[in-house]
């Protein structure tokens, strides 16, 4: 097999490998080291120090914006925002440039992908040598399997052979290499592995957000479901290398569905210290954190910089900072307020600050309208809107420095701090919205209704430039005190990657796709996460408690006979934002048909006219290219090793 050069050689990658000082303790203990020598992984303590940077890793994909982009930008979910650069644009693929192997920002994947798995090749092949456990390993072997169920996902086919041997640990990078086949990287690489780290892994994590035997059922599950849809492969999406949609093993895709579906379910009826948030809120809330929803994070803390990975007080948005909340914050700061009632001086009401519904803007990202009117058509009774976005913003000019006690706002009326400046309307309202010709008195086009002291906007007259934020990925500090804290710095909130209830969505899916379900149906999975939606305890967006329980209703309206559609709708519904859509889109070959077409008006404050963009979502796009560096590191020819399209 030939070798490949991933540019990132194995004592570069463990550069950022942390050391675990003892495994009796409930967290990672992180000490950087200059560089590790190949002959470190023949220690235990070098082994231990390998396996903490399988957590470490994570920083670097997740919560790095450029890449979290690629998994939102162009979907149903989200289109380019007003400041949005080329790396934005080109995702959207509406006619603002084209997706090449020098501006796909998958490359955030290819290296720390490949750069991880070497460096959990060198963990297994040492381990029992120094005296590492079973239990220990298998969390080797999940990562090994997570990274290459991401770049399967992403590329197509990728290489298992880096310089080696096939999964072998490699020391001395080359320039040329060979892909394998999706089915090949499944069959050997990412099945294998999870099922050793399946009956290896411990119920409990080791240490706080460590791997579990939940979540690698979890990843198994999703694994099969995917492979399962590759294998059936319903619009002919092309892959590459080309090769035949058939299993090494004689398993048809129904099988792997019905591996899916077993799989979920046994994590559901076994599923540790894990379970379902009472409410949806609970979810995302910052300040609960870590809870017992969230099988997987990449880590961040406030509580200092070496374990933050990042700066406190300011960020160059890189990774591993987590920035990715940035994205869908548009700049909210240039709302106005007067200070007087003739309204001859105007200030910030609302300012920059680092509380969870406001948070650095970045104006990069919006939601689609069809976003917020028709996947959230429900926003009385589904709390899951109220849970996932910012549509109240409200004064906080004392924090600033501000010393008026009185501002005045939209029909001239007085407002205090914590009042509503502007709000995003649930529905279009009956009245019409009083909407300035430009900028008017909001100083960013917002309407008013009669009597009310908020500015507004309607939900079918969101921007590109004025959108509801994304308040489930927003900051949250307890060290900020009276001020406004750090809305500079990068977020010390973890981003979740993995979430318990995701199991209930694979199995579901496997069910409607012909699985037998031995357990819970279809319906009686999504009726689970349905019935939770419909709980309320706090009304996040009125600021509030709000104790209302829609469950029953929303259980009653769900369709007797779910399809893939409206699984699809209801992953929207409890995901959105959070990285899932693209993934959810090709693997079930719906990107074209759920995002070609979307609508939001333009780029200009002032701007409500809702304009239907159509984006040329091809089949090659179903795959994202190899990245540019990597083909220029190559010897010989690198032409068959891209991928087709690009």
């Amino acid at each position: 097999m030939k070798n490949i050069n991933f540019k990132t050689s194995i004592v570069a990658t463990l550069m950022l490998a942390f050391l675990m000082v003892s495994c009796s303790e409930d967290i990672l203990e992180e000490t950087p080291r200059a560089t590790y020598e190949p002959g470190f992984f023949q220690t235990e303590a070098g082994v231990l120090g390998g396996l903490t940077s399988m957590y470490a890793h994570l920083r670097y994909i997740y919560g790095q914006a450029y890449y979290y982009n690629t998994t939102e930008t162009g979907t149903d979910e989200v289109t380019y925002a007003q400041s949005a650069d080329q790396n934005f644009l080109v995702m959207d693929l509406s006619g603002q440039g084209n997706i090449t192997p020098e501006d796909s920002r998958a490359d955030v994947i290819w290296a720390t992908a490949f750069s991880n798995i070497n460096t959990a090749s060198g963990i297994l092949e040492n381990a029992e040598e120094v005296g590492i456990s079973e239990e220990l390993t298998a969390e080797a072997r999940f990562f090994r399997a997570f990274d290459y169920f991401l770049l399967v996902q992403t590329f197509g086919g990728v290489p298992l052979d880096l310089g080696a041997g096939e999964l072998a640990f490699n020391t001395s990078p080359t320039r040329v290499s060979t892909r394998n086949t999706v089915p090949e990287v499944y069959t050997r690489a990412i099945f294998p592995d999870l099922q050793l780290a399946v009956e290896n892994l411990p119920d409990s994590p080791r240490v706080t957000g460590g791997a579990t035997k939940t979540l690698a059922r979890l990843y198994l599950a999703k694994a099969y479901l995917t492979y399962g849809w590759w294998l059936e492969n319903p619009n002919n999406i092309p892959t590459y290398p080309e090769t035949s949609r058939t299993d090494p093993d004689g398993n048809d895709a129904q099988w792997y569905y019905q591996q899916a579906y077993d799989v979920a379910i046994t994590a559901i009826d076994n599923p540790g210290p894990f379970g379902l948030q009472p409410t949806y809120y609970d979810v995302n809330n910052a300040e609960n954190d870590r809870n017992s929803e969230i099988l997987l994070y990449a880590d961040h803390t406030e509580t200092s910089e070496f374990y933050n990975g990042a700066s406190l007080t300011w960020s160059n948005g890189n990774a591993p900072e987590n920035f990715a909340g940035w994205m869908m914050t548009w700049n909210y700061t240039v709302i106005r307020s007067a200070t007087d009632p003739n309204w001859e001086n105007t200030v910030s009401s609302v300012q920059r600050e680092d509380s969870q519904d406001l948070g650095r803007p970045w104006t990069r990202m919006a939601p689609t309208i069809g976003a917020i009117t028709e996947t959230f058509a429900d926003k009385t009774r589904d709390s899951r809107y109220d849970g996932t976005f910012t549509t109240t913003y409200r004064g906080n000019w004392p924090k600033g420095g501000v010393a008026e006690e009185v501002l005045y706002n939209a029909n001239g009326l007085p407002v205090e701090p914590g009042d509503a400046i502007l709000t995003f309307l649930d529905e279009q309202p009956e009245a019409t919205i009083d909407y300035p010709d430009a900028q008017g008195r909001s100083n960013i086009g917002a309407g008013v209704l009669p009597g009310r002291s908020d500015f507004v906007v309607g939900p079918q007259d969101i921007s590109r430039v004025v959108y509801p934020g994304l308040w489930k990925l927003g900051p949250y500090r307890t060290d900020t005190g009276e001020g406004l804290g750090q809305p500079n710095a990068a977020s010390t909130r973890p981003f979740n990657i993995a979430k318990f209830s995701e199991l209930y969505f694979v199995a579901a899916e496997a069910a409607v796709q012909g699985a037998n379900p031995t357990g819970m149906t279809a319906r009686e999975l999504i009726n689970i996460l349905r019935a939770r939606a419909g709980v309320w305890r706090w009304d996040n967006n009125e600021e509030q408690p709000r104790n209302e329980d829609f469950s029953d209703e929303l259980v009653s309206e769900t369709p007797a006979e779910i399809d893939i559609n409206y699984l699809l709708a209801e992953r929207s519904r409890e995901y959105f934002g959070e990285g899932y859509r693209w993934y959810d889109l090709i693997r079930t070959q719906k990107w074209e048909e759920l995002a070609s077409t979307y609508q939001i008006a333009g780029s200009d404050y002032g701007d409500h006219t809702a304009q239907t963009i159509t984006r040329q979502i091809e089949p090659h796009h179903y795959l994202r290219p190899i990245p540019q560096g990597q083909i220029e590191a190559m010897e010989g020819d690198t032409e068959i090793y891209q991928n087709p399209g690009y």
